[in-house]
């Protein structure tokens, strides 16, 4: 055998050890290609199912709010019913044959009562001050009139009284101070 012909099987041999080793090469990279691929879309899908959820959580926020806003004064208009229903009964009342003067002043004192306590279940209450100092953080001053018998600076009448929300006033009680 010459030397080439020994020379030939090495190549072809070393040629073909290149070749295997090639072609595992190209499965491991054909391989990682596919799981990465696998691995962007699951990706993928987390981040739409995240903008998904995002969204149907903004519009729950959207829809609790409308509601929120359309039923807000609910308790409120449920507590004055019946005050209407007895403002309605005054009424109807006032205009038979056999009705009194006190019979109607007894039915609106009992509405103005029945008012006052639904109110006052929400949180408004009325600033009446008559025979208190005069507190300009609660009350507004229409005039000044010496008074016998009462200090200086407090409160002889109520014009209008006055009203406070949940501790914050809404509007000073119009009052009449002694000199």
């Amino acid at each position: 055998m010459s030397n080439e012909e020994i020379e030939k099987p090495e190549v072809e041999a070393s040629e073909q050890a290149e070749t295997e080793a090639s072609s595992e090469t190209e499965k491991t990279t054909e391989q990682l290609l596919e799981e990465a691929q696998k691995q962007a879309e699951e990706n993928w899908n987390q981040v739409l199912l995240a903008r998904a959820d995002l969204e149907n959580v903004r519009r729950r926020h959207a829809r609790d709010l409308e509601n929120a806003h359309k039923h807000a004064l609910d308790k409120f208009v449920n507590e004055l019913l019946p005050i209407c229903d007895s403002l309605e009964l005054g009424l109807n009342a006032a205009k038979s044959e056999s009705a009194t003067l006190d019979a109607v002043r007894d039915g609106m004192s009992m509405t103005m009562k029945m008012l006052l306590d639904n109110i006052g279940k929400l949180g408004l209450e009325q600033v009446d001050p008559v025979g208190q100092p005069f507190d300009p953080e609660l009350h507004q001053a229409v005039s000044m009139q010496p008074a016998d018998g009462i200090e200086a600076n407090h409160v002889i009448s109520v014009m209008q009284k006055g009203y406070s929300f949940n501790g914050r006033l809404l509007r000073p009680a119009m009052v009449v101070v002694s000199q």
